[in-house]
């Protein structure tokens, strides 16, 4: 391990000097290639990365959004299980390893080991060389499906894979983590249908005798009527250079929006409500839209709360509320 921890900065880094000389046009086309896939709705039985291109064109475009949002749901779930640190990790489907990264920093006094099984050879050795000397991680080649068996863990990620996937294909691999692990935690596109994915991931792992960490507030039912609403958060993801040209934005940030569950074999501590839109401030209040116990409500904190009203203020979309109850 470096002296250095793991962080969204040091991922950067390493990332720019692996990319170092690639050509933006050449990676733009990957790029758009690969963005059609990802927004796709067909699963595939192939690799969506096929060479080594396409996985600097990856590394370039999605490994900053990847590492954040599961950077946002370790957060959570740190927060609901503030005591329990893992000594294994296996990272499904982790391509070049960002999700390695993202536990690296969440636990980073003593990184758990980490192995990442992707059936995509060209993105394991990208993840390699990015790791090397920073991380303690062993790359597998594993075909990501129904017939995946894994080794015990104590955490199991499962990140932007599930659409890769057939329904029948999801299923089998959320049952097998929940067979292996103590802790899942699975993240998806802040869509829609990524939504409709969790949320049958989150059954799924509650049958398995899980219970739901983060980010719902408990293990009971969802109260977003189908159809109406989706559960999503937002994590801001600084853009390189590199990451601007390729995907020819002029701003220094976007934000990648993302849902996810992170369910537990142990009693965690779950919030006693969430955020689950970004906060409304107004002149003399603020807006909080919460999912608690009682289902979706909204919170108005005013001046006439006191301390309360600053906590307000500085809250944001996804956290825990109120802030006493914070890990």
């Amino acid at each position: 391990m470096n002296a250095s921890a793991p962080s969204a900065d040091s991922l950067r880094a390493a990332l720019a000097g692996l990319l170092d000389g690639l050509p933006p046009k050449q990676a733009a086309q990957a790029v758009d290639r690969l963005i059609a896939n990802y927004r796709g709705t067909t699963p595939t039985d192939t690799p969506v990365l096929r060479d080594r291109s396409d996985v600097a064109a990856y590394a370039a475009y999605r490994m900053p959004a990847t590492f954040e949002a599961v950077r946002g749901a370790l957060g959570a779930l740190r927060e609901a299980a503030p005591d329990w640190e893992p000594r294994t990790h296996t990272d499904v489907g982790g391509g070049t390893g960002a999700a390695g990264w993202a536990v690296a920093e969440a636990w980073e006094e003593q990184p758990p080991r980490t192995t990442v099984l992707d059936w995509a050879e060209p993105a394991l050795a990208l993840g390699r060389e990015l790791a090397a000397g920073a991380l303690d991680m062993e790359w597998r080649t594993a075909r990501i499906g129904g017939a995946l068996r894994l080794a015990d863990t104590d955490l199991v990620t499962v990140s932007y894979v599930l659409k890769e996937l057939t329904e029948a294909d999801r299923a089998a691999l959320v049952t097998e983590a929940a067979r292996v692990a103590q802790t899942v935690v699975i993240v998806e596109p802040g869509t829609p249908d990524g939504y409709e994915r969790i949320i049958a991931a989150r059954t799924l792992l509650i049958e398995a005798g899980f219970t739901v960490a983060a980010p719902c507030p408990h293990s009971g039912a969802c109260p977003i009527e189908p159809g109406t609403d989706w559960c999503h958060f937002s994590a801001r993801v600084s853009r390189s250079s590199l990451h601007r040209k390729v995907k020819g934005g002029s701003l220094p940030y976007e934000d990648e929006k993302y849902s996810y569950v992170a369910a537990t074999r142990f009693p965690p501590a779950p919030a006693t409500s969430r955020i689950t839109r970004r906060p409304q401030i107004r002149k003399g209040l603020v807006l909080l839209d919460l999912c608690g116990p009682d289902g979706l409500t909204r919170d108005t904190v005013t001046k006439r709360h006191g301390p309360l009203y600053k906590q307000a203020r500085d809250a944001e979309w996804g956290d825990s509320w109120p802030p006493e109850d914070e890990g």
